[in-house]
């Protein structure tokens, strides 16, 4: 299957797909995390529950017990990285390093999102835990523009969808939202943890003008991603490949999109896709089968995200390549992914346009110009005269 757009370039290469500008909507700060951090911090904190000391080891640890086909047996890996992140020295540590990773990849901007809940063990309290994430969010950006790059990175504050301090969660990011908090967002199991359980924070929010993603059609069917949208009034939907279901594909290529795949689509809601992780819960068998070749063929407002770059061992760049690949995807299908995750960004509309026509589409630009420099210059040496 190749992509619906017109063609100015050609299938970009591993080091077009990293050096291009890329945005990125769906990352847990928890896991994300380098092996090597986990077992110093671990050292550091006394925490001893890692099941392999080696970084290497540990490392591959992750993305084999990620690799499950479950939901929820991939959430339980996070035990081991939040156990070493209930200190404000290990939050800043792992927010900054977070942010180098990202610029190295060629992120532009990012949204990351961790649940402060989950990092009070230490005696932390919300508000330092916040604190602590912003300021390595801060350091993160200074470190990577002396290393050469430029991003931007906001937080998510998650609450999860088993707890009951979603308003406090809530409350906290709307205190936050002009010193570095983009958005709230509910993670965690689906399945009997439905999202109107948290409607009070929805609620909140709304009044608050805030804006908000949900967890909602990973593990789940349609009443997740129906209930998120029609009860919550969520912004984004973190994930909702099972919109799908809602669409018939008939044999001559047709198709058919139901009630709520229609309202998503005219309605330009964001998926927030993660193909990678996916692959690891079930929701897809391959990338090749992965529905976003369906949705970016009927126009819906996809998003490729890397969701816990540990567990996956992915990165932007390495979720591209897999695109590239099973769609044949060029350079041109790579800036309509990312100019719609910059216009779906949780920031004020003239920074996401300042973002889309100041960085973005001339990084394009001149990945695809490099292109055509070369084509020019292999077809003169192929035609030049002898002697």
């Amino acid at each position: 299957m190749t992509s619906q757009t017109d063609r100015t370039g050609t299938t970009p290469s591993a080091d077009q797909i990293r050096r291009a500008p890329k945005v990125l909507l769906h990352d847990h700060l928890d896991g994300g995390l380098r092996p090597g951090t986990i077992v110093e911090l671990a050292r550091a904190t006394g925490y001893d529950r890692l099941p392999e000391p080696d970084p290497g080891k540990l490392g591959l640890w992750f993305r084999e017990a990620a690799d499950s086909g479950s939901l929820e047996r991939y959430l339980e890996t996070f035990s081991h990285t939040v156990g070493v992140m209930q200190t404000r020295d290990a939050l800043f540590r792992v927010a900054a390093e977070c942010v180098e990773d990202l610029a190295e990849d060629g992120v532009v901007y990012a949204e990351v999102r961790y649940a402060p809940e989950q990092h009070l063990d230490g005696g932390l309290t919300l508000e330092e835990v916040v604190e602590a994430v912003n300021a390595g969010f801060r350091e993160g950006e200074r470190r990577a523009r002396e290393a050469g790059h430029r991003i931007r990175v906001g937080a998510l504050l998650t609450a999860m969808r088993h707890a009951a301090r979603s308003l406090e969660i809530a409350e906290l990011a709307n205190r936050y939202r002009d010193l570095g908090v983009a958005g709230f967002d509910i993670a965690g199991a689906e399945a009997g943890y439905p999202p109107t359980r948290h409607l009070d924070a929805f609620e909140f929010l709304k009044r608050e003008n805030n804006h908000f993603t949900i967890h909602a059609g990973e593990a789940f069917g349609l009443p997740s991603i129906w209930q998120a949208l029609q009860w919550c009034g969520a912004d984004r939907l973190g994930h909702g490949v099972r919109i799908v279901d809602d669409i018939e594909a008939a044999a001559d290529g047709t198709v058919r999109l139901g009630r709520l795949a229609s309202y998503v689509r005219d309605k330009r809601i964001p998926l927030e896709l993660c193909p990678s992780s996916n692959l690891q819960t079930g929701a897809a068998r391959s990338y090749a089968e992965h529905p976003i070749g369906l949705l970016r063929r009927l126009h819906f407002r996809v998003t490729v995200n890397t969701d816990n770059r540990l567990m996956s061992g992915t990165s932007m760049s390495r979720e591209f390549e897999h695109l590239v690949e099973a769609f044949g995807y060029t350079l041109d299908d790579m800036q309509w992914f990312s100019v719609n995750a910059m216009k779906s960004a949780f920031i004020p509309f003239d920074e996401r346009l300042a973002m889309i026509n100041d960085v973005i589409k001339p990084g394009y630009a001149e990945l695809k110009s490099e292109w055509l420099f070369q084509q020019t210059a292999s077809t003169r040496e192929v035609t030049a005269p002898e002697g």
